[in-house]
């Protein structure tokens, strides 16, 4: 969002508790009000933290600004992937138009783009479901979130370096379907880290859910991707 949101105003977390929210309002009135005589005094400012502190100081009128912003934050997200789907496709469309002579280069694409970069979706996709199971266990444990978080960093860089891999080389025209299911897959795991990412930060399962889901998308690519140069070694 780019509104600047009540828990930024109090500079307390979205988790913050009920006595933790009332500390920070308390300290700021005294920072900023006016009849404390202070160099720090900002009528404008004490406006904004009793604004703030209005609403995430009453449990049922935060729960109903937690929604809010939920709902936002989910707009948001979703004309930001509807863009990034659409210069996905351009960008893919005018990277077609510029291969040449592809072709002739059909082996060195399979063994030098193709397996390499299937072989590095494997190391993101595999692992997820074991990574879930144990994350289940207890997602509030520091140490299995932990491991959960190091295992999306691993996602990270294997996906920096397939989409390295497959910017390598131009694509050859008799493979442009395999390739266009391969650049989408990558793609929507992009999308799938980042939808796991928010999920360690709030623990709300929605994230986790569009995560798993957006993955599933990418590995149904990668299989149409396999069928399509099955018959090529």
């Amino acid at each position: 969002m780019s509104q600047i949101t009540h828990y930024e105003i109090l500079d307390v977390s979205f988790q913050a508790t009920t006595d933790e929210i009332k500390q920070a309002y308390r300290r700021l009135a005294k920072l900023f009000h006016p009849d404390s005589k202070s160099k720090s005094a900002d009528p404008e400012k004490i406006i904004l933290v009793n604004a703030a502190y209005e609403v995430l100081g009453d449990p049922q009128r935060r729960r109903c600004y937690d929604q809010q912003l939920r709902y936002c934050q989910f707009q948001s997200e979703h004309r930001n992937r509807q863009q990034r789907t659409a210069d996905a496709q351009n960008n893919y469309q005018r990277y077609r138009y510029t291969s040449k002579h592809a072709d002739a280069h059909l082996s060195d694409w399979f063994k030098q783009v193709y397996r390499p970069v299937n072989q590095l979706i494997s190391h993101i996709v595999n692992p997820l479901e074991a990574q879930l199971n144990e994350l289940s266990a207890d997602p509030f444990d520091d140490e299995l979130m932990s491991q959960f978080q190091l295992y999306l960093e691993d996602c990270r860089y294997y996906l920096d370096q397939a989409q390295l891999v497959f910017a390598s080389q131009p694509n050859p025209s008799n493979l442009a379907g395999a390739a266009a299911n391969l650049y989408y897959c990558l793609n929507q795991l992009g999308d799938g880290i980042e939808e796991l990412e928010f999920f360690t930060l709030n623990y709300d399962d929605y994230y986790l859910h569009t995560g798993q889901e957006l993955f599933r998308i990418a590995n149904n690519l990668r299989c149409e991707a396999q069928e399509a140069v099955q018959d090529i070694a």
